[in-house]
Order: C-alpha cells, then sequence, then structure tokens
C-alpha cells in the first residue's frame, strides 16, 4: 500500500478544505434524498442507490464497454504485473446515451459534471481482478505532475454495476471489513477524502477476482476542480 509523506508545502491541487466543503455538500444531498442508503461506517462515507439504472440501459452499457474494451492499464510508475487484469475502455462523454447517464449520476452527488473525469467501463472475466487500491491520486507518485493541474485531487468515485456474475467479483474494503456484491443497476458511491478534507486511506478496495460469469461495471471519478476545463488547457 502506497503512502505520501506529508508535504512540507500547501498544494492546491490537493487541497483539504476544498475536498471538505465538496464532501460537505455531497453528503448533505446524499442524506436528503430518500432513494440512496447510507452504509453505515465511521471510518468512511459509502452511499448505494439500489436500481438506478434499468435493465435496458445496464445492456446498452454493456454492448458499448464490449465493442471498446482493451487491457486496463495502471499509472505509468505504478505497473505490477497481475495487479488489474480486467478490461477497460473510456465512454464517449459526448455521445447523448453517456451523456444522459453521466448527468444523471452527476445530479444525485450535485457535483457538476465538468468536474468528473471520462467514464470509465470495466469488464472482468473469470480470474480477472483489481488488487487493493486506492482511487485518490498519491502526490508522491510521478504522474502527480499531470494529474494535479489536470483537475486536482480525486474527491468522490462513483461505480454502477452493469450486471451480476455468477460467482465472484465483489468490490471489497479490506480496512472497512466491507464488501458490496454486485447488483444489476445499482451504483456504489463513496468519498476518497475524511470529512476533513484529508485522504482518507481507509478506502482502499479491491475488484475481488470472478470466478463464474463475468462482470461490468462504469465508474466515475469527480476531481475537486473543474477537470474538463482543466485538461482542455492542458491540450492547448
Amino acid at each position: 500500500m502506497q503512502t505520501d509523506t506529508p508535504a512540507t508545502e500547501f498544494d492546491p491541487n490537493n487541497d483539504p478544505a476544498k475536498l471538505a466543503r465538496i464532501g460537505a455538500h455531497v453528503t448533505k444531498r446524499l442524506n436528503a434524498n430518500p432513494l440512496v442508503q447510507q452504509v453505515d461506517h465511521e471510518d468512511a462515507q459509502l452511499y448505494l442507490y439500489q436500481g438506478f439504472l434499468s435493465a435496458k440501459d445496464c445492456k446498452t452499457l454493456i454492448a458499448k464497454i464490449d465493442a471498446d474494451a482493451v487491457p486496463s492499464t495502471l499509472y505509468k510508475g505504478t505497473e505490477q504485473q497481475g495487479f488489474r487484469t480486467s478490461y477497460s475502455c473510456h465512454l464517449n462523454r459526448w455521445d447523448p446515451f453517456i451523456a444522459k447517464v453521466e448527468a444523471r449520476m452527476s445530479d444525485v452527488l450535485g457535483i457538476d459534471n465538468n468536474y468528473a473525469e471520462t467514464m470509465q467501463g470495466q469488464r472482468y472475466q473469470v480470474g480477472q481482478e483489481f488488487k487493493a487500491h486506492h482511487d485518490f491520486f498519491h502526490p508522491s507518485q510521478s504522474y502527480w505532475a499531470h494529474e494535479g493541474p489536470g483537475g486536482g485531487q480525486r474527491s468522490w468515485t462513483a461505480m454502477i454495476f452493469l450486471n451480476e456474475p455468477k460467482e465472484g467479483g465483489a468490490t471489497e474494503f479490506p480496512h472497512l471489513g466491507l464488501g458490496i456484491r454486485p447488483q444489476a443497476g445499482m451504483m456504489l458511491m463513496w468519498n476518497n477524502a475524511k470529512p476533513d478534507g484529508t485522504l482518507n486511506y481507509k478506502t482502499l478496495h479491491t475488484g475481488t477476482p470472478v470466478t463464474r460469469g463475468v462482470k461490468h461495471i462504469i465508474t466515475k471519478w469527480y476531481r475537486q476542480n473543474d477537470w474538463l476545463e482543466a485538461t482542455s488547457a492542458q491540450m492547448s
């Protein structure tokens, strides 16, 4: 598990005060939604939205993932053999169907969709997994030189299970003693920071190996800053 040496200087792209404000806003919105259920745990903020997507919408997303999926990758400098063995693809945020799904997800959390990275689709076949990792960025890693200015730290994660493998494929949080079994159409959301905005290392999680069947999910990561604006500026 990665750890970071405490920074000696304030990093505006990894700003606890801003992450705390985002966290408080999203928490208030989720707690007020009668369709959202909080997973009760003192060490992390996790929420479930059962039946967020219809079976038809799930099938459409599965088809889009299967059409474009390639072997999943890790950030340069963090590669480990066998660490992430799934297939994945970036979904086109300008596609009308994808845009509709993203808008609904962002509305539930109450975050402007421009703060979200391009949504990623993932497929896990038998034996494939994503070993224990954090969704937030580790500023000590070399990739931070690019990711920091490109939208800043990740705040919340939203993940939707699109189908149910026959066995395996749970999303497990080992430090929390929690495991979320895939249920088609269910959205899982969690705060990658603590209420005070510091990074929550207890959100370490793993996509456990599928042992029978296939698992499809989509994952959406939100940043502390406007990701679309920042990345557009980087490319100009």
